[in-house]
């Protein structure tokens, strides 16, 4: 999760903005009372129900006083580094606005920069819901010994390996 990020829905770019995403909720707590400022949570906080909620409610916890410590700065730490790494090697890619790729090309790639290089250009395909299984699907289309030459995507969605290109279709 980055402060900024942008998220495309249809043909709309989304910027979210979550100004508070680097402040402690200590720290909010503390200057709410100094400001006597009425506060109100968000009751979705607390419904366990959500992965994000059980993790920051029960597993974070459990972790604290398992290692006996807190670790949240440490995750705060590696989060952000995985961040920065992550905007780095996106810098990197090749352009991928292109409809289709070379299968040749993606081969001579190791493996990391093919799963990136694949997300990026299905998300230029307007491709939703793509997953780690959908970009391996994908990737499965540039194997020596693949039989198959079309993979499902999110959606009703196809991609499809001839004459040495993947597109979508």
């Amino acid at each position: 999760m980055r402060e900024i990020s942008t998220r495309r829905i249809d043909a709309v770019d989304l910027a979210i903005v979550r100004p508070f995403l680097g402040v402690w909720r200590s720290e909010i707590d503390i200057y709410v009372r100094e400001h006597r400022i009425k506060f109100r949570e968000d009751a979705s906080n607390k419904n366990l129900n959500p992965l994000r909620n059980r993790i920051r409610h029960r597993v974070i916890p459990y972790l604290e006083r398992v290692v006996g410590r807190n670790i949240r700065s440490a995750i705060w730490r590696a989060a952000a580094i995985a961040g920065e790494e992550e905007d780095w090697i996106e810098k990197q890619l090749p352009d991928s606005t292109d409809a289709q790729f070379s299968v040749a090309r993606l081969r001579a790639l190791p493996v990391a920069l093919q799963r990136r290089i694949i997300l990026k250009w299905l998300r230029a395909q307007n491709i939703s819901e793509i997953s780690f299984d959908v970009i391996e699907r994908v990737r499965s289309l540039a194997d020596h010994d693949a039989a198959t030459a079309k993979v499902n995507l999110p959606q009703d969605r196809h991609a499809r390996r001839r004459a040495g290109k993947v597109f979508v279709e």
